[in-house]
């Protein structure tokens, strides 16, 4: 019965969270499923945005903790394929360019 109470109070946590834009401490756990000891980490070392009112408790901006939360995202192979591929072909037609030009010179003609 307590797990469920616990589960049911969770669960109306975050549903609160999801409509507030600013969070206290305890609901930044929640937000980020950290540890309390993460998130101090991350305050003292200065890694993520808070506001401290008065000296007191400490409050998060949402988006802040979402921009913290998508730094150092990672890129798929797919995607990391693409980025490839599309280097590639733009120094491709560089160097084609690049040699057509060299040619006409040599030449004596004029590129377009």
């Amino acid at each position: 019965m307590k797990k469920e109470l616990r589960r049911t109070d969770y669960v109306q946590k975050t549903q609160l969270i999801a409509f507030k834009e600013i969070l206290s401490f305890r609901e930044a756990l929640i937000y980020l499923d950290v540890s309390e000891s993460f998130l101090y980490k991350l305050t003292s070392k200065g890694a993520i945005e808070f506001t401290k009112p008065n000296g007191g408790k400490l409050y998060f901006k949402k988006s802040d903790l979402d921009n913290w939360m998508m730094k150092n995202e990672s890129t798929s192979k797919e995607q990391l394929e693409q980025e490839v591929y599309n280097h590639l072909k733009g120094n491709s037609k560089q160097n084609h360019n690049l040699d057509k030009s060299l040619k006409s010179k040599t030449d004596g003609k004029k590129t377009d």
